[in-house]
């Protein structure tokens, strides 16, 4: 299942529960918590849905739509700007058991990952 359908589930489901909530309130009144809940995960689940990023992507990224690279980060095509600079921090995916290594801005502390090769 890809990325976009399991956020769009989650958007669904989060609606219906939304809209549950508010008919249990209405049906009930007030006083009845359980619509209440349903109100409250409801849009929690819509938030999140929204909110949520992809692991390991700059907002540049984001904003692009640019293709995600392995192990989530960025794409190993793309050319990070001169201004990143290569860490000594290298950590392993534990979805895709990728090496990742850690480029930052040292002006801004903007971090990127990069899987590596």
């Amino acid at each position: 299942m890809g990325l976009g359908l399991a956020r769009l589930l989650i958007l669904v489901g989060g609606l219906g529960l939304t809209l549950l909530g508010l008919a249990l309130v209405a049906i009930v009144g007030p006083g009845g918590s359980l619509g209440i809940y349903a109100v409250g995960l409801g849009l929690a689940l819509i938030v999140a849905a929204l909110i949520e990023r992809v692991r390991y992507r700059s907002d540049a990224a984001e904003r692009e739509a640019a293709p995600i690279g392995p192990g989530g980060g960025e794409p190993m095509a793309a050319m990070l700007e001169p201004r990143f600079r290569p860490t000594d921090e290298v950590f392993i995916d534990p979805t895709s058991n990728r090496r990742m290594r850690v480029w930052l801005d040292p002006r801004s502390g903007e971090r990127r990952y990069r899987a590596e090769a």
